[in-house]
């Protein structure tokens, strides 16, 4: 395009990509949020790029020229060595959730994507300019040469950040994952000695209900141990587990506490499938009993629901009706366990979340976990 009218045209920008945008949706769901991430900064990389040529005397183009030619090369070499790449990975025998490797043939692949990303880059460039970059072949050898290798040494060191950053990524989550089991293994000896201190107090004083509480915290335990068998981080914990060990925990409550302990659990069919870390509101049911409702003279009522709040978050609530507490004020001795446990749980998922806790003396508490939702498919 000739210098006279170059100055004439409007170049609109790329905007950085949502995860859930059209664009992205032929990639597996697990990869987009990356995709879209790594797309951002090469685009960020781009404008810098054509910035710092047409600064630095490059004035055969124009500022306009500059940046086509960064994105369009950019851009190219980006889609083709990684959502290219992800599209591929049963070709490259990769698997998900980064789609990395380190064979010969994934290797081959991404060299020949810079290469041909190059190309077609260049050649949109050439289109928009109406000058031919491939002429510099012969008009001098050195700068063209001297221009791809910096593309191809630039495009490399964006390929091993990238690889660097998902090998990270990956070495946390399985510490992450490592965290949360001690966190439940933790969680586990807490509600079982507070059990059975309580069980010791009734063989003494009622005999019968002592006998029925050992038959629910039977069968609690075998359902427990049916539940730690299977593995929190990869959704095959749902909520309809976690309510159903719920059931099983109140009513060997219930059979301690008799008519001073009411409960209601509310989760819709269409959230029963949702994945959630193991142990995740018992805790908090646990809390509720001994701190809220046990000192409160005639017990009191717990409500545990499960909703899509609608702005893509899946809210737990766990409300109780009993003494309530001081949230300025330090915790009921023993209260903080249960919570900070929840809280640094919801805190290392992938994804993150948020735990809010309101209370007043005498007016009960209600704790709120804020998860981000997950499409699950029903049956």
């Amino acid at each position: 395009m000739p210098e006279s009218s170059a100055s004439h045209q409007r170049l609109l920008l790329p905007m950085t990509l949502r995860p859930d945008s059209a664009l992205l949706r032929w990639l597996p769901p697990d990869s987009r949020r990356g995709v879209a991430q790594r797309m951002g900064i090469v685009w960020a990389v781009a404008l810098l790029i054509a910035l710092f040529q047409w600064g630095s005397g490059h004035k055969n183009h124009s500022l306009d020229a500059a940046l086509v030619y960064s994105y369009a090369i950019s851009t190219a070499i980006w889609f083709l060595t990684d959502p290219g790449r992800i599209a591929l990975h049963r070709l490259l025998g990769t698997q998900g959730p980064h789609y990395w490797g380190l064979s010969l043939r994934m290797m081959a692949y991404l060299l020949a994507g810079v290469v041909v990303g190059y190309t077609l880059g260049t050649f949109v460039g050439d289109a928009y300019t109406g000058h031919s970059t491939w002429e510099l072949l012969t008009v001098s050898p050195l700068r063209f040469f001297g221009f791809w290798l910096s593309t191809l040494g630039i495009s490399l060191g964006f390929l091993f950040s990238f690889y660097q950053r998902a090998r990270n990524q990956d070495l946390q989550r399985q510490a992450t994952e490592a965290r949360l089991k001690l966190l439940e293994t933790q969680l586990e000896p807490h509600m079982l000695f507070n059990t059975l201190a309580n069980l010791r107090a009734l063989i003494a004083t009622d005999p019968p209900r002592a006998i029925r509480m050992l038959d629910r915290l039977n069968d609690y335990l075998r359902a427990t141990l049916r539940a730690s068998r299977t593995d929190g981080s990869t959704g095959s914990h749902t909520l309809a587990d976690e309510f159903a060990r719920l059931r099983d925990y109140l009513e060997l409550m219930a059979v301690r506490m008799g008519p001073r302990l009411s409960y209601t659990l509310d989760l819709p069919e269409a959230l029963q499938r949702h994945p959630v870390p193991p142990l995740l509101l018992q805790p908090l049911v646990e809390n509720a009993i001994r701190h809220g409702l046990e000192p409160k003279l005639d017990g009191g009522r717990i409500d545990i629901r499960a909703s899509n709040d609608g702005t893509g978050q899946l809210l737990l609530e766990v409300v109780d009706t009993g003494v309530g507490m001081d949230t300025g004020g330090a915790p009921p001795s023993g209260s903080g366990f249960g919570l900070s446990q929840v809280r640094e749980r919801v805190a290392s998922l992938p994804g993150g979340g948020r735990v809010d806790l309101s209370a007043q003396p005498g007016h009960g508490a209600t704790v709120r976990i804020h998860l981000p939702f997950v499409n699950t498919p029903q049956p």
